[in-house]
Formats: C-alpha cells, structure tokens, sequence
C-alpha cells in the first residue's frame, strides 16, 4: 500500500528547478530531505514508515508512504520524472539494492545511494548508482579533521557534501586580499561574510577587502574543502 500524506504546498512539476526525491526518511534521509526543501527545491520524501512520513510532511513539497522496492509503486508516484533521487535506506541493504535497481531500469537520470559500508557500496557501484555516500564514515572523517583543526571553530553541514565554517583567519591569511587569496579558484571555497574583533560582521565582503588579525571568515564550500582551508597561503 501507498499513500500521499498532504501538505500545504502541492507538487508541481518546474522545469527550470531540479526536483528531488529522497527514500528511506531516518535521521539522514530526514536531513537530507528537508535541507534540500530549505534550500528552496522541490522535494519527495518517501518512507515505508508512516510516523517517518509524518515528520517531514509539513518540511518538504510531498510525502508519501510507500514501499520503495515495488516497482509498480515507484511508477505511481512518478519516481522516473526526478531529476535525482537519493536512497537512504541503511538497515536493510537488500531493500537499499533492490530500491536502487528498479529506480536504474526505470530510467532515473542520477541515483544517490548511501551505503552503510564498503561492500554496499560496491555493490550500489556495480548496479550503475552515480554516486554513492558514506554519511557514518565521512561524518567520523570530519569530526576528526575538526577537533585537529585550531582554525576551524564550527562547521554546520548543509549536506552530506557542503557546509558552513566558521573559520578563524590564520597567519597565512592575515593582511592579504581575498583577490589575493583566491579562495574561490583554489577550494572552491566562498567567503559569505567576516566578523571583526568588534563583533562587526561585514556581509558579502568584496575582493579588495584585507583579512586582519582576530577576523572569522564565514566560509561556503565543499566540507573537505573548508578543512583544508586552514593550510591556505
């Protein structure tokens, strides 16, 4: 059995606007579904689970309670009009495989696949996933860069891939411009803003603007990206 959980805003189709859908709603599949629909995108949350289906139906564009692994369901809901779909599902790696298979032969363009482990992930690999993430793993890898990090003062994850930092400006950093510094080209690392010793927080610095002593560059980027940021000259 399948059912739409409503909510406020219904579902429609924008061609100029990717659109997501996100399978299995646990605590990553959840963040991962509802940072998607904060950041202004169309999302489908999906989950066997009715009470999983409940929490996110108020955050996101659609909910619906359905069986992943029935292909005929996945027809239903029009699974193979997504622009990307992302598969949560961790307990259960036979549900996580088959989900993913059927959403392949459906023809879905691009299939995110989190694995619990390595074997998982070959196997998503092998059946044509194009992407596939690590969330326990790479969480633990990050967390480990942040605490040996004496720059880095917080991190908050937008998503398994980007974040915010918040960065305290290094030695290597102080009395350069950020056209000097040419952290965009380099990471692909954007400065948002810079909070002064003042507590002065200058939003949308401009490329002539100098980093000084005791600032905190507000940083946008790949999450590996803003670790490596503190080693930047």
């Amino acid at each position: 059995m399948w059912s739409f959980v409503p909510v406020d805003n219904a579902f429609v189709g924008d061609g100029m606007m990717r659109q997501f859908a996100v399978i299995g709603l646990g605590k990553f599949g959840a963040s991962v579904a509802c940072t998607l629909a904060g950041l202004g995108y169309q999302v489908l949350a999906v989950d066997i689970d009715e009470d999983k289906v409940q929490r996110v139906a108020d955050e996101v564009t659609h909910a619906v309670q359905a069986d992943a692994t029935d292909e005929d369901i996945l027809k239903a809901i029009g699974i193979r009009n997504f622009d990307v779909v992302v598969v949560t599902i961790g307990h259960d790696v036979l549900s996580s495989i088959l989900t993913c298979l059927i959403l392949k032969d459906l023809g879905v363009a691009f299939v995110v696949g989190k694995a619990t482990d390595e074997l998982h992930g070959k196997l998503l690999e092998k059946i044509g996933v194009e992407k596939v993430v690590y969330p326990e793993r790479d969480m633990g890898v990050r967390l480990a860069n942040t605490l040996t990090s004496s720059n880095i003062l917080e991190i908050i994850e937008l998503s398994p891939d980007y974040g915010v930092a918040e960065i305290s400006a290094s030695s290597e950093l102080i009395g350069k411009t950020l056209r000097d510094l040419n952290l965009r080209a380099r990471f692909g690392v954007n400065i948002v803003a810079i909070r002064r010793t003042d507590n002065e927080v200058q939003v949308s610095p401009g490329p002539d603007d100098i980093i000084k002593e005791g600032d905190v560059l507000l940083a946008l980027g790949a999450t590996d990206s803003l670790g490596r940021l503190e080693n930047a000259k």
